[in-house]
Parts: C-alpha cells; sequence; structure tokens
C-alpha cells in the first residue's frame, strides 16, 4: 500500500463511459486513458472496462484492464461495485461520471461534470424516468460532494457551482479543465459527404449539436434562428441531436415558426461527420442554459468554426474570448449575434481565428496533469490518516446542504 517503503500505487479508473456510443463524459475518460500512465510511470493503473470496448484500452505497460459487465449508471455501481469489481490492492479508485460507489474501501476521487441535477432539475430529463434518474444520481451526487477525498471539476464553473452547493467540499474541490481531441481540426469538407447525411453541398447552415434534454435549450436555438433568418430562405438549421421525448415538440415547434422546410435533424453521428459538419457550418449556436464545460464549443472552434453561446455558465469560459455571447433566455439577442457572424466576413474570420488560438490552451495533457496531482496529493495522505477520515465522514447521515 502507498507509504510501505518502495511500494508502488495502484490507481483504478473506471473507464466504462468509453463504450459503443460516444458521450462528452467518454471523452473526459479518454484524455486520462491516454496521457496518464506515460505521465506516472511509477504508478499503476487498473482500468474498469465496458464489455463492448473492442480491445484494450491502453497498451501501456503499467496498465491491467478488467472488464466489468454491469453498466457504469446502474445499481451495481451505485451501492456494490467492490462486489462486482476486483478492487484488491487498489490504493485510489477514480469515479469519472459525477456519482461516487458506495462501499469503497480505499480513497476516492470524484470527477464531477456538473450538478444540474441538484440544483435545476427541470432543466434535465423530465417524466417519469426523469424523476427515477433524479433521485438515482442525486443520491450519488450528494455523497460524491460530502464524501469524496478528492474533486475533480472539469471546468471553473463547476467548482464553484460545487462550492455553493455545499461550501466545506471547496477544500477538497480542484479544477481540471477539460480539452478538445486533436481529431477535431480545420479542413475541406467533401460536398459527397455532405450529401450523404442529407444535407445540400454548398448551402450554409447553423449547426447546433447536443442531447434532447432541456437545459440544451434546442427551442431557443429554433426561436433564435427563426428571428434571424425566417425571411431568408437560403439558410437552413442543423441540429445533431439523439431525439427523445422532447422531438415532436421541436417538430411542432419548428412548423409554428414557419421554418420546418429548413431544419434538418441528424442523429448522432460518429466522429468524422460531426468534424465534417463543424467544418462545413458557418457558426455553431449553442445557447444552453448551463454547461459543465461545454464539449461542441471547444469542437467547433478547435474545427475553424465561429461559435455563439451563452453568457453564463461554463461556456464563457471555455470560449476564452473567442465565441460571441448572448442570454440563452433572450431569442433576439441570440439572433442579433448569428447575423452578426453571418453579415460580417471579417467578424467571422477573425473569430475563427481567435478559436483556433483559444483551443491550444484546451489540452488533454494538461487535464491528465491535473488529475495526476490530485492523485498524489490524497495518496501522499497515507492509509492510516485516510481510514480515520473514511468512517467519520460515512457515518455523518445527518449532514444537509
Amino acid at each position: 500500500m502507498t507509504g510501505a517503503g518502495d511500494a508502488v500505487a495502484t490507481v483504478c479508473i473506471d473507464c466504462r463511459y468509453i463504450g459503443p456510443r460516444p458521450s462528452g463524459i467518454a471523452e473526459v475518460v479518454r484524455g486520462l486513458v491516454d496521457h496518464l500512465p506515460g505521465l506516472a510511470p511509477d504508478l499503476r493503473f487498473l482500468l474498469l472496462r465496458h464489455p463492448a470496448h473492442p480491445g484494450s484500452l491502453s497498451d501501456a505497460p503499467n496498465v491491467a484492464e478488467q472488464v466489468v459487465a454491469h453498466p457504469a449508471n446502474g445499481p451495481a455501481t451505485m451501492w456494490w461495485l467492490p462486489r462486482v469489481a476486483d478492487l484488491t490492492g487498489v490504493d485510489l479508485f477514480h469515479a469519472t461520471f459525477n456519482t461516487m460507489p458506495a462501499g469503497l474501501a480505499m480513497p476516492c476521487v470524484v470527477t464531477i461534470h456538473d450538478i444540474m441535477r441538484l440544483t435545476n432539475p427541470g432543466w434535465c430529463r423530465t417524466g417519469l424516468r426523469g424523476a427515477v434518474e433524479q433521485g438515482f444520481y442525486g443520491h450519488g451526487l450528494r455523497r460524491a460532494i460530502r464524501s469524496a477525498d478528492a474533486i475533480a471539476a472539469i471546468s471553473g464553473a463547476t467548482a464553484s457551482a460545487v462550492a455553493a452547493f455545499h461550501p466545506p467540499a471547496a477544500a477538497r474541490t480542484a479544477v481540471t479543465l477539460s480539452g478538445v481531441s486533436a481529431r477535431f481540426r480545420p479542413g475541406i469538407t467533401e460536398p459527397a459527404r455532405l450529401a450523404a447525411l442529407g444535407l445540400t453541398p454548398g448551402r450554409p447552415f447553423v449547426l447546433t449539436v447536443g442531447q434532447d434534454a432541456p437545459y440544451k435549450n434546442h427551442p431557443g436555438v429554433m426561436r433564435a434562428f427563426a428571428i434571424a433568418f425566417g425571411a431568408d430562405p437560403r439558410i437552413d438549421l442543423v441540429i445533431v441531436q439523439r431525439r427523445g421525448r422532447g422531438s415532436g415538440a421541436l417538430d411542432r415547434l419548428a412548423r409554428d415558426l414557419g421554418i420546418a422546410g429548413r431544419v434538418r435533424f441528424l442523429p448522432a453521428v460518429d466522429t468524422d461527420a460531426l468534424v465534417m459538419l463543424y467544418q462545413a457550418a458557418c457558426v455553431l449556436l449553442h445557447p444552453s442554459f448551463a454547461e459543465g464545460f461545454g464539449n461542441p464549443v471547444a469542437e467547433a472552434m478547435a474545427c475553424g468554426c465561429p461559435v455563439v453561446t451563452s453568457d453564463t455558465s461554463a461556456m464563457p469560459e471555455v470560449a476564452g474570448g473567442a465565441a460571441l455571447l448572448a442570454d440563452p433566455h433572450d431569442s433576439a439577442s441570440i439572433a442579433d449575434r448569428l447575423l452578426a457572424v453571418m453579415r460580417d466576413p471579417a467578424l467571422a474570420a477573425g473569430m475563427r481565428a481567435a478559436g483556433l488560438v483559444r483551443v491550444q490552451s484546451l489540452q488533454w495533457r494538461d487535464f491528465a496533469l491535473a488529475n495526476l496531482a490530485i492523485y498524489r496529493r490524497v495518496l501522499a495522505r497515507g492509509p492510516a490518516r485516510y481510514f480515520g477520515q473514511r468512517f467519520s465522514r460515512d457515518h455523518s447521515v445527518n449532514v444537509r446542504t
């Protein structure tokens, strides 16, 4: 164990979000897997792997992997992970997706992406399933905020939200700013590839990327587009979205706004297609009510696409002055920003250049280094101190925020 002479510490990272479906959290975990083994050759890493992942996650010599059949977001992970995964010899556990498993016999670092389910549950999934998810994820988030040995917040905005929700957690929270993959880069779009997605090559479009969830503000996207371009039939709106319960309402809104014939919904696409869409778009519109980080903002900038996004939460932090910001609740303000980009080629060119500079500061290697610094601080405390702290925290059942 850590602190016993020259023994090598083992860090377990839950990597099960790297699976068959792309997601922002999977990108974050990939940033750890790709860089940590090389940055810390003095540590061993145990990676918990999704059973559908093809092959190993890493070929580094200080990495071992273990397939865990149970889903990342399921009861087994939340309440009895040590029973379904062999954590023998693990000195530090890294829970990478907001919630902290119960019953861990070692220190735990939790990556918190956002805490909307605690602060603004109405922005997340609604209905019966939303209520179930609210109880489930809210439970795991509260445990993480209350009991994790360290919290890795993917943005300063998330760190501030955690501190506001539960002030004692601030001392255990560090910012590990997310990055953007080198796969997102400028390029020339092939017309045939756009046509294969059902788009008209050469026809200008505004792009929006995000899941079907209230916080993504897709009705606001449509209203702003209609204000800006309702009278200009030359411009389309392309929304890349895993369609869900709200999809019918968006279809009706498009008809009511008179833009139904110019709204193109695309299902979740692979990374190559997403890069192509960023490269081809005139502007990315991302007016979320809140984001833990906001991957599309960074991805679009990395592809040389101008960005219009919200003036709140993590989005100004991620944009770093390279985007135009608007109040996400003010469709007219969003429309003004869209028109500014579309009507002023010099402004758009300047935004493209500024975005490419900004993303140079959003490197996954730096993200991994920030997490490694957290690991070393927690490991340096030693097991004796840790177990005393764990006992007192796990039995503080009356903690409220």
